[in-house]
């Protein structure tokens, strides 16, 4: 039986890599602590390290997506609906006249 592969929240990760970040123990201690290989815990703390400007930036520019505005897919979806129906009553139209 194949071993199953793991999968770690962005939760986990996180919490791995800022106690990676503190220094209070060492990768490998860390790693034993968390069951995971060391490299992953210093791979995540250089991906945490390296997004972390990513966090501030356009902070207090208002660039927020408003909630009202429905999604993208939501858009299409609609818009292809709206389509079936046109066509429909094109075909209707032409069938009465």
């Amino acid at each position: 039986m194949p071993r199953v592969r793991r999968r770690f929240d962005g939760k986990f990760k996180s919490k791995v890599a800022l106690e990676a970040i503190r220094g209070l123990k060492s990768i490998s201690e860390i790693a034993k602590q968390f069951k995971v290989h060391p490299n992953q815990v210093t791979m995540w703390k250089k991906q945490l390290l390296d997004g972390a400007e990513s966090v501030f930036e356009g902070s207090g520019t208002g660039t927020k997506k408003s909630d009202d505005e429905p999604e993208s897919a939501e858009l299409y979806e609609q818009i292809g609906r709206m389509k079936v129906e046109l066509e429909w009553l094109k075909k209707e139209a032409a069938e009465v006249s």
